[in-house]
């Protein structure tokens, strides 16, 4: 289902708003930007595919100023939008949140992302994403190339 090209617009302007604080490292005005957008859909908010990537979006931001439980909320709703449990991104910012807080459901979160798209999802600029790839290997989940 699309949005009416008014909200698109707007939610669109806001997103790159978000994407452009969260570039800056700006994360609190990055998560303020992306639930402005998530404000304007129309409800149920749930059915538009916007839903996931903000969602999605503002979950990572909460990750970046280490508020896990913020991001765990926001990327478990993030599953309930339109194919949001087909989302890698979604699995793999998951699975980094739940480690973070202890929470042995991270390992499967990081193996569904592994799952849907393998390991190019561990490919990031940080270290993060090795030592999440790590520890499925470490487990035995996944084999090491």
């Amino acid at each position: 289902m699309e949005l009416p090209d008014d909200i698109y617009e707007q939610v669109e302007i806001l997103s790159e708003a978000g994407n452009d604080a969260a570039d800056d490292d700006d994360f609190e005005e990055a998560v303020a930007q992306w639930e402005q957008a998530l404000a304007l859909l129309p409800e149920p908010a749930t059915q538009w595919e916007a839903y996931v990537w903000l969602k999605a979006s503002i979950g990572d931001g909460y990750y970046h100023l280490d508020d896990f439980a913020s991001a765990k909320s926001h990327l478990y709703d993030a599953l309930n939008g339109p194919d949001g449990h087909e989302s890698s991104f979604v699995h793999y910012l998951l699975g980094k949140t739940l480690i973070r807080l202890d929470d042995d459901k991270g390992v499967e979160s990081l193996l569904k992302a592994y799952m849907l798209e393998g390991v190019d999802i561990f490919d990031s600029d940080d270290d993060e994403g090795a030592e999440s790839l790590k520890i499925l290997q470490d487990r035995g989940l996944i084999d090491e190339d």
